[in-house]
């Protein structure tokens, strides 16, 4: 006959605030009040009468201290879900505790678990079996909720600021606001083909024609491409647009948004990653796209040119098929891995920025920035263009390109009816996680990857 078990434990403590209780008590000593904390019993020690027990929940880790003439035969598991009733304690060895009243388990757990001495150690496993690697691993723990506390931050501010979050569709009649492949779905009832997005930009932008003015979303985008350290087919994006602002002021934002959020999940804007000491805190370095490539001597307008210094250089140029696909493939192989301090890369190519005005002085650049530390790009932002004749001329001019940016007749109508001026804004969570947690690996900080399918 199956074991029954409790279905609640009420008024539950976290076991950090019960440690915290412990803590300045003397060795050996007890507090008066009555505590109860439930978690996962990962180690169980016996000395006579005396079983001790390790319970862990998602703020720590306590040692229970069972007297079994006072709890009863302590049946319990290592795995198991367990409640205990007890007062606050510091055993002789001055290690903080509880003193149980009573123990019961609320869960079996019927797999033998990992070795708990070296946790979860095999990285595919992890990702299959998140709910593993969080069972045995502390860091995983802390991670994640890390990455809910920076998502919460960010949250905090842009409400702050006076941005409101809005929800827009994630099947989209039409994909745009990125260079990238999208998934396709059917709908039965409509009987139409949809799309997963690839991004919010185009709806959020709708909203600021409508009068919004300022908003934000936070969500998953999807991209039907490869899978690298630092990309996910689906992955979490903060997007924001600002009416009456421009990329200057844009900047100033997003400086101000990345130094604020790790003073308040970090307590310091100092970061480690790849084995680098970063620092957040703005202002940050700027630099022009055209000065950073002209540094590696990389810069001309003429395909053929840089196709032929790139191949002089070692790189494989097969796959770019015109002077845009060049041109990002020189900076990303030549000045992207060695932006390490955070940096500001501004007025980019036309060509490269379907949705970018142009610049006062240059109407080949546009007033785009992208932004990067560690080596690796956080994020995209723009002057966004508000004229429905020059947004629809860009479509036009990107239909010629190799894998250009879709037109959208719909937004361009949307565009005909006044957009204020606006500046726009695309931040990747999971790489903020990253930079903020030293992970190296997108995997890392998602909960559940994108992984092949296991044979059979």
């Amino acid at each position: 006959m199956a074991e029954t078990h409790p279905k609640r434990f009420p008024d539950r403590d976290e076991i950090a605030a019960v440690r915290a209780e412990a803590e300045p008590l003397e060795n050996g000593g007890s507090a008066d009040a009555t505590r109860r904390i439930a978690g996962r019993a990962m180690a169980r020690r016996e000395m006579g009468k005396l079983v001790f027990l390790d319970v862990v929940d998602r703020s720590g880790r306590i040692q229970a201290i069972c007297d079994t003439a006072a709890t009863g035969d302590v049946e319990v598991r290592l795995g198991d879900v367990v409640g205990v009733v007890g007062k606050p304690a510091k055993s002789r060895r001055g290690e903080p505790s509880v003193l149980a009243e009573s123990v019961e388990v609320l869960s079996r757990n019927t797999q033998p678990l990992p070795d708990t001495f070296h946790g979860l150690t095999d990285v595919e496993l992890r990702y299959r079996k998140r709910y593993l690697d969080l069972l045995m691993n502390d860091e995983t723990r802390v991670l994640f909720l890390t990455r809910a506390r920076v998502v919460t931050a960010i949250r905090k501010t842009l409400d702050e600021w006076g941005f409101v979050e809005v929800e827009t569709p994630v099947l989209q009649p039409r994909y745009g606001g990125a260079f990238a492949r999208p998934f396709t779905t059917h709908h039965n009832e409509l009987d139409a083909d949809l799309y997963l997005r690839i991004a919010t930009e185009l709806y959020l932008k709708r909203l600021i024609v409508g009068g919004l003015e300022r908003v934000y979303e936070i969500g998953k985008d999807f991209r039907n491409e490869g899978v690298s350290f630092k990309h996910n087919p689906e992955f979490t994006m903060l997007e924001w647009y600002e009416a009456y602002a421009d990329y200057t002021d844009t900047m100033a934002r997003i400086e101000q948004l990345l130094e604020r959020v790790a003073n308040e999940v970090l307590g310091t804007t100092s970061v480690s990653f790849r084995g680098h000491d970063l620092d957040l805190a703005g202002p940050w370095r700027r630099v022009t796209f055209v000065g950073s490539l002209e540094t590696h001597e990389l810069w001309t307008r003429d395909a053929g040119e840089l196709r032929a210094w790139l191949t002089e250089r070692g790189v494989d140029t097969e796959a770019d098929k015109d002077w845009t696909q060049l041109v990002d493939h020189a900076f990303s192989h030549f000045v992207e891995p060695g932006l390490i301090q955070p940096t500001i890369v501004h007025d980019y190519p036309v060509e490269l920025s379907p949705f970018a005005r142009p610049t006062d002085g240059d109407p080949t650049l546009t007033e785009r920035f992208e932004y990067f530390a560690g080596g690796m790009e956080l994020g995209n932002a723009f002057t966004e263009i508000n004229d429905a004749a020059m947004q629809q001329a860009r479509f036009d001019q990107q239909s010629e390109q190799i894998e250009g940016e879709r037109g959208d007749p719909d937004y361009v109508e949307a565009l005909s009816y006044g957009m204020p001026p606006t500046g726009g804004l695309g931040l990747g969570i999971d790489r903020l996680v990253m930079l903020f947690t030293g992970r190296e690996s997108i995997r890392d900080v998602v909960l559940f990857p994108a992984l092949r399918p296991r044979d059979g």
